[in-house]
């Protein structure tokens, strides 16, 4: 078990204890790491049947709570056909080592003192979990937003086989965009003095707010129009105000501010190229079967980004699904997911 309480109640979750040191690209080390995952299915005879999900910022493991549309008998992630693997992110708190853990130098937890680390960082504890569980060769890895971004630094990481690889709402490194909404949510925890103590509801206020400035680029602004405008002439009490509120609540009831800190500085990380040579030099690296898919009313990772992986990866396809529901469109469009998934298995 892990060594810290879990938000949320996650049944069917299992764990791998690293049994050596974890060397960070930072140059910093954790000695006791713990990947908590979920598994779908069974491993076929020759191994070949693997399909790795990551998972975005703030979800966990469990593949059939929060991607439903895509997974179950029948559907793209069928586990009576597919071993399915998805493991939490360093950082979070599902169940794999983050803020929240106990440092053993210190015997606290680590709180502000938890190392940086990158989505590369988060793909290496990938590649240690799947070759604890005697996988080497991955049929297909598949995720959005920066599932996605995990899912490319897979595909470059010499030490596993991606045959196949869908990427959704991601591009080749987080933009400037990106980054400064990211910071605008870091100034927020920085201004909630709970925020600098070292306990589990550390910066839960801050949290709600932060949930709402990232809520602003995950749908579109037609759908707020369309969902959350008032059909009156109030002058208080607005509709879409209410709706950031009860999001920001809902969050700050099953996760930690510690850890969605660090996961915003872990965010800031990516960049396929770096010590590659560059964005197009590494994307011409990556000799998986890519699947690359945009959502059209995406503000947060518009398709322009989505296009330029399609430029530079070999065996690419690239496909825009509409949508009115911006970047969240990764969750929600399933039906039209799973169109675009079949079609590219075939």
């Amino acid at each position: 078990m892990t060594d810290y309480p879990i938000p949320v109640n996650i049944d069917g979750l299992k764990f791998y204890h690293h049994p050596d040191v974890f060397s960070t690209e930072a140059g910093d080390i954790l000695s006791d790491l713990t990947i908590g995952y979920h598994s779908y299915g069974s491993l076929n005879a020759d191994k070949s049947n693997v399909i790795w999900v990551c998972h975005a910022l703030t979800a966990n493991s469990r593949v059939d709570d929060w991607w439903a549309g895509l997974f179950g008998r029948g559907n793209i992630l069928d586990p009576e056909k597919y071993f399915i693997v998805c493991a939490n992110i360093i950082g979070s708190c599902y169940g794999t080592t983050g803020p929240r853990s106990g440092n053993p130098a210190t015997g606290k937890p680590y709180g502000l003192e938890f190392p940086l680390i990158t989505i590369r960082d988060w793909v290496k504890a990938h590649r240690l979990l799947a070759h604890s569980l005697g996988i080497r060769n991955i049929h297909m890895a598949i995720g959005g937003s920066c599932g996605g971004h995990q899912v490319l630094e897979m595909c470059l990481d010499t030490h596993l086989q991606i045959e196949k690889a869908v990427i959704l709402a991601s591009s080749a490194r987080e933009t400037a965009w990106s980054i400064a909404i990211h910071e605008a949510q870091r100034m927020a925890f920085r201004a909630d003095p709970d925020f600098f103590n070292n306990d589990h509801s550390s910066g839960s206020k801050a949290l709600k707010a932060a949930r709402g400035m990232g809520l602003i680029g995950y749908r579109s602004f037609d759908q707020y129009l369309a969902q959350q405008s008032d059909e009156d002439f109030r002058i208080k009490d607005f509709r879409a105000a209410s709706y950031i509120q009860y999001q920001g609540e809902k969050l700050s009831k099953r996760f930690y501010g510690h850890c969605y800190y660090h996961l915003l500085n872990s965010l800031d990380t990516h960049h396929v190229g770096r010590d590659r040579g560059g964005i197009e030099s590494a994307l011409r690296k990556i000799d998986s079967e890519c699947l690359i898919i945009s959502i059209d009313s995406d503000v947060l990772i518009p398709p322009s980004e989505q296009k330029l992986l399609a430029e530079y990866i070999p065996k690419s396809q690239y496909v825009s699904i509409t949508s009115d529901y911006g970047h969240d469109g990764f969750l929600i469009e399933s039906e039209k997911i799973s169109r675009c998934i079949l079609e590219f298995l075939v």
